[in-house]
């Protein structure tokens, strides 16, 4: 017998996603109205930043990005028409392709990421309290899918 959620295990659903939407949606609008790109560009940035070496394969930048992006090819292709990266060949097996972040883009990471550290703090830590926030974040951890993140890596990716 397949056993259903309760009332309330589904209302959690149901707002979980709806505050994660909304709160997405006022994040992107700041940093729209701060006329920087979409947040899966910062996202990329990060990763590419955080990469030792400045680089990552498009696959495993897919993998390490916050944000679900369907169509990265389609996003690599925007950060090299603007200048934010460069594709290079794999000198090991001239197949694969790297993606390396530029000058340009580390520049636009952090402008973004100090736009982004506000608009996390408007939308979430505003309302929040420290302790109210850590036990978000453990109850969050209990449902055992996310990927467990220190608080410098929150900071880090907030600025």
């Amino acid at each position: 017998m397949i056993r259903r959620p309760s009332t309330e295990a589904t209302e959690a659903w149901l707002r979980l996603m709806r505050v994660r939407s909304c709160v997405l949606d006022a994040v992107e609008q700041d940093l729209k109205k701060a006329g920087f790109p979409p947040l899966a560009w910062y996202d990329a940035l990060l990763e590419l930043s955080r990469a030792p070496s400045g680089e990552l394969r498009p696959v495993e930048l897919e993998k390490q990005m916050l944000l679900p992006q369907y169509s990265t090819s389609r996003l690599i292709e925007r950060l090299v028409d603007e200048g934010l990266a460069t594709r290079r060949e794999c000198k090991k097996d001239k197949r694969g392709l790297f993606v390396e972040i530029s000058d340009a883009g580390r520049d636009l990471q952090k402008r973004m990421g100090e736009a982004y550290s506000v608009a996390i703090e408007r939308h979430v830590g505003s309302k929040l309290s420290d302790a109210d926030a850590a036990r978000l974040c453990g109850l969050l951890d209990r449902l055992g899918c996310c990927a467990q993140t220190s608080p410098s890596d929150a900071k880090e990716a907030a600025s």
